[in-house]
């Protein structure tokens, strides 16, 4: 029988890129805990609104889509000052109750990365004034900026009604030097006065998110986005690798703190401010751009594993002649044929790295089958994949007001969702991300996320088929493309826990 997700238990943002569902503008608002119970009771207020995963338009008596959804998550300190209990908050993984910024030599935030340069919200914490530091987080996505800003004020009429039980933290940093905002807005990058799917470096993003067990929607989505088995199809991961309560990949279930009430249908979130240096990343394509004998845009791709334009896989599309017929289909083909060609392919034409390069952001953060140098050693090809797996959310902050400088307020705001951080996202950001040994590549970083070193040590290595007689190609001196500017882990509960966080009745005995 195949599996049932109670989606009206399970917070929205987990299921729903929202992004996807026409919601192109978003607002993320921080809040400090002053006091305990009347935080608890906004905690109940808001979650009378907060947006569930069930599906919209659809049965008998249909939920309409809302104008802006409304989603709510808790560091651990944020926990704590809502007094859940010590036994409950014991069982919570420790690089949750680490929190993000002293895990910092794990995730490689270290240069212009380091937390001393992230936005004043994420620099001050509770070791040097509790007050600012974050404790909750909510989301406010909206089908136009009117409705957002509704809500918004929704929010703020709330914090007031709490009578100082909880405060807006401001801190995060805007255009023009302003630092001091009490909010963080996203939007969709414009294109000619129309939403693209483009970031600010210019590729097509939000493809191939994974698809497990129980999710509603196109069965077929599966191929590319789940687990390949021996037989060469697909079939969806397993739910607890995404949703706690729900046995992983390795037939268990993932560490969550008890009672089963609290941790049952919720997640963890690491929430990641990303700045992009553009002028940087221009400046290097452009120079690397004119020696690399594809030219700049297959030069561009390598670097992600896609080209810029649509998305097309370099596996399937190696160079311009194949990219052209590539096109061509994916012109003709429909919504379910196209979703197939972005997601379902393997590296298995492509062992050496000829086509998609071991340094490109696509095969460190899914290598798929490709780790495997044993035919038949599990019983799914990518198995040592399967388990690193993370949803992304979010979507780019500011505009580029200039292409050839990095200063400015612009970057994406990334939001990654696995049931459990340290084997899925600070594996990835560690191992393979950041070191290249599990691709043959020793020190090599991955070229778009890479911690790359003010002392331009690092390089990457472009391969070329065995039998060819070019030369592989190295690009020296990888500037850091992509610089931290702050974060956190956050636990998001499900509806009943939510429910329980709220009446202050959360019971691990």
């Amino acid at each position: 029988m195949e599996k049932q997700l109670d989606l009206l238990d399970i917070q929205g943002n987990v299921i729903k890129a929202y992004g996807r569902y026409n919601f192109p503008v978003a607002r993320y608002v921080f809040l400090n805990i002053r006091d305990g119970e009347r935080a608890r009771e906004f905690v109940g207020e808001v979650t009378k609104e907060v947006t569930t995963a069930v599906r919209w338009d659809d049965g008998v008596n249909p939920i309409r889509k809302p104008l802006a959804t409304v989603n709510i998550a808790f560091t651990y300190q944020g926990l704590k000052q809502l007094e859940l209990p010590r036994a409950s908050l014991i069982g919570f993984p420790m690089e949750f109750v680490m929190g993000m910024k002293k895990r910092k030599d794990i995730l490689g935030d270290d240069g212009r990365s380091a937390p001393e340069h992230w936005d004043p919200i994420w620099r001050d914490n509770r070791e040097t004034d509790w007050l600012k530091d974050v404790h909750i987080w909510i989301s406010i996505n909206g089908q136009t900026p009117a409705d957002m800003q509704k809500r918004y004020e929704w929010l703020q009429e709330l914090v007031t009604r709490s009578a100082d039980g909880v405060a807006i933290l401001s801190g995060n940093r805007g255009d023009n030097g302003v630092d001091n905002l009490p909010f963080q807005d996203v939007h969709v990058v414009m294109q000619d006065g129309k939403p693209t799917s483009k970031e600010h470096f210019g590729y097509t993003d939000g493809i191939g998110d994974p698809v497990f067990e129980g999710l509603p929607g196109r069965p077929e989505r599966v191929i590319g986005r789940g687990k390949q088995m021996k037989d060469g199809k697909w079939a969806p991961l397993a739910t607890g690798e995404f949703i706690l309560g729900h046995r992983d990949e390795a037939d268990e279930y993932p560490e969550a703190p008890a009672p089963q009430l609290l941790s049952r249908n919720g997640t963890f979130m690491v929430y990641r401010k990303l700045h992009e240096n553009v002028g940087t990343f221009n400046a290097y394509l452009e120079q690397e751009g004119a020696k690399y004998p594809g030219g700049k845009e297959l030069l561009a791709a390598k670097f992600v594993g896609r080209w810029r334009d649509n998305g097309a896989p370099l596996v399937d599309a190696p160079d311009a002649q194949s990219k052209t017929a590539w096109d061509a289909k994916f012109l003709d083909a429909s919504p379910v044929e196209r979703d197939k060609m972005l997601s379902g392919f393997t590296f298995n034409n492509d062992k050496d790295g000829a086509k998609c390069p071991f340094s490109s952001h696509l095969r460190r953060i899914n290598p798929r089958a490709s780790l495997e140098t044993t035919p038949n050693a599990f019983e799914t090809p990518g198995a040592l994949a399967n388990r690193r797996r993370v949803m992304r959310r979010g979507l780019p902050y500011g505009d580029v007001k200039d292409p050839k400088r990095d200063d400015g307020n612009h970057g994406i705001v990334i939001m990654m969702i696995s049931a459990s951080i340290s084997r899925q996202f600070e594996f990835v950001q560690q191992q393979w991300i950041n070191y290249g040994n599990d691709f043959h590549a020793g020190n090599d970083k991955e070229i778009i996320l890479g911690n790359h070193g003010a002392d331009l040590s690092s390089r990457a290595v472009l391969e070329v088929e065995k039998d060819s007689d070019d030369a592989p190609y190295f690009l020296n001196k990888i500037p850091r493309l992509v610089e931290t500017r702050g974060g956190d882990y956050f636990f998001i509960p499900s509806m009943t826990a939510l429910r329980m966080i709220a009446k202050g009745i959360v019971d691990p005995t």
